[in-house]
């Protein structure tokens, strides 16, 4: 075997520089290539054992987190992340009614203002159109934002977060197939987020959902740019899905979980659908018997009863308590590299 020429010491700077997203907004994951994404899995993991003793790469740096709809551990990570480089943090969790939006300032100037506040923004907001439409309004005139969640689309940061978790827990994502599975793929921003990331990292994608509730075509077209490798089932039964599972070699099995409020009148439509995709632990059981693979479980939280067993929480299935333990090092990663290290 030859050395390798690019034999060297692990730098976290030139990790963070690798991903090109120092100064950008980050919107859709179709933006990155595999090696960009990549090179931010490195630095997240370099950072992992700085996650409680922290650092001081972005020290004097301030984060500003504007959160129109609820978050714990979107908004939550992020904030910590940034303590733990050694940044600060302004915080906004009610900006319908604590923000000088409350006086009907648009989002645009909103985000002009508070960019003079902060090197780098997190904002969750209910209307991707809004979002995006803000963000192109005062391009070059604000500091980058990275979107939390925008609409039922998209959302970034979780889909890193759970392509991060895949590829601690698998390694090389080209051979893996992931399974997304919802009644409601219309409104998966998480799960959408999550195909784009493992798209542009080669790995198998099997949607399986409800035909009247597709994949949005916007991230449907950008699946199909990529050349991504992908599959759509619809209509499935539970008994139908673990067979499909099993057939294709999956190795996750991802659940969005519900996007529809408690008081939407949609919600309870949504449960009943929601039983054929409902993940037991004899599903999990039979499978591995059939195919001798532990397939992985996987939920983008807060779940709700009916959408899997809770019985797997404690088992070698579980990935969706241990991705939240791996939040704040890619987070971490993430400010880092659109804040910039120098």
């Amino acid at each position: 075997m030859a050395l390798d020429q690019n034999f060297k010491h692990l730098d976290i700077r030139e990790a963070l520089e690798n991903t090109h997203m120092r100064g950008r907004n980050i919107t859709f994951l179709d933006d990155f290539s595999r090696n960009e994404i990549h090179s931010l899995f490195q630095a997240a993991k370099m950072l992992e054992p700085f996650m409680r003793t922290g650092t001081d790469l972005l020290k004097g740096k301030v984060l500003y987190t504007l959160f129109f709809q609820p978050s714990t551990r979107t908004r939550c990570s992020h904030e910590n992340a940034m303590h733990r480089l050694g940044g600060s943090v302004i915080t906004e969790a009610d900006p319908t009614h604590n923000s000088s939006v409350a006086k009907n300032e648009s989002l645009a100037d909103s985000l002009r203002v508070t960019s003079e506040y902060a090197d780098v923004i997190v904002m969750r907001h209910p209307d991707d159109k809004e979002a995006l439409g803000a963000l192109k309004e005062i391009e070059g005139h604000c500091s980058p934002v990275i979107s939390g969640g925008y609409g039922h689309v998209t959302h970034p940061t979780q889909g890193l977060l759970d392509s991060y978790t895949c590829w601690r827990a698998f390694g090389d994502l080209s051979k893996v197939t992931v399974a997304i599975a919802t009644p409601d793929l219309s409104r998966a921003r998480s799960g959408q987020s999550f195909a784009l990331a493992l798209a542009a990292m080669g790995a198998k994608i099997i949607y399986t959902g409800t035909s009247e509730l597709r994949t949005p075509e916007v991230v449907r077209q950008k699946l199909i740019k990529m050349n991504a490798n992908f599959e759509e089932h619809f209509d499935l039964t539970m008994k139908q899905n673990e067979e499909l599972y099993a057939e294709k070699n999956v190795d996750l099995i991802y659940l969005p979980g519900c996007s529809v409020k408690k008081d939407d009148p949609n919600r309870a439509d949504f449960e009943k659908k929601m039983a054929n995709y409902y993940v037991s632990l004899e599903m999990l059981r039979n499978i591995k018997a059939k195919t001798g693979k532990t397939v992985g479980v996987h939920h983008s939280l807060p779940r709700n009863p009916g959408e899997f067993d809770f019985g797997i929480d404690n088992t070698e299935h579980q990935l969706y308590f241990r991705a939240i333990g791996f939040s704040v090092a890619l987070r971490m990663a993430l400010l880092a590299a659109v804040v910039g290290v120098n």
